[in-house]
């Protein structure tokens, strides 16, 4: 499904060149459940940026469903991105003055589906997620984990490709976190490619293989049991 060859990106701050990413290579295969780990600054969340199509490699090649997609134009990069690729972020950025049903309907209302398709998805998203009972409440109303449930029905509401999460429990309690962490582990049984960046060794380890980042490089990769 990815397949990533001597990636590298730098940009420059001010008069200094960053070097954010220094020859990754990689594959991600269709239905895989990956964690990427590293200290700040290693250079894993502009890796994600750019498997998210929310930036482009300086350098390297980026095969996406077997397409070269690196030096794709900006219109091709938002096709793939709004339609394979749905993000669940930290920060959960949900809409506080719409319903949960709401905010699982915007990516097709953006996408220009039908009010009542967009409705009925929405609603089917929700109950997958285990929020029938919540669909009528604003995020204010609810509890971290649920709104980051939300979000997570947002990111799959238009059924893309792979799901890619970053830092998707680090504004969570314990117990919500693991919630979190279940509900991914049910929907990669269920097919979904994920694809999570965390800081919390105890998520990663749910993962079926983990990739090691330093200084814009992979070090190492380590496969679960």
């Amino acid at each position: 499904m990815i397949r990533m060859l001597d990636i590298r990106r730098s940009y420059c701050l001010g008069l200094t060149e960053v070097n954010a990413l220094q020859g990754v290579s990689l594959e991600i295969g269709p239905h895989e459940f990956v964690a990427i780990m590293g200290p700040s600054g290693s250079g894993k969340s502009t890796l994600m940026n750019i498997i998210g199509f929310l930036d482009r490699p300086t350098a390297g090649a980026y095969f996406f469903e077997e397409q070269e997609v690196g030096r794709a134009g900006d219109d091709r990069l938002a096709e793939l991105r709004n339609s394979r690729i749905g993000f669940v972020f930290q920060s959960f950025n949900l809409l506080l003055r719409y319903t949960a049903l709401k905010n699982v309907e915007l990516p097709m209302i953006y996408a220009g589906v039908a009010p009542r398709q967009r409705r009925e998805a929405a609603a089917a998203a929700l109950t997958e997620v285990g929020l029938a009972d919540r669909m009528g409440h604003k995020p204010n109303e609810m509890s971290g984990g649920e709104q980051q449930r939300v979000a997570i029905a947002r990111a799959l509401v238009n059924r893309p490709a792979i799901l890619l999460a970053d830092e998707p429990t680090g504004n969570l309690d314990t117990q919500s976190g693991k919630e979190i962490i279940d509900l991914f582990i049910k929907l990669n049984n269920g097919g979904t490619t994920l694809i999570v960046i965390t800081h919390n060794r105890e998520v990663a380890e749910q993962s079926k293989r983990i990739l090691h980042m330093r200084d814009g490089q992979l070090i190492r990769e380590e496969r679960q049991p």
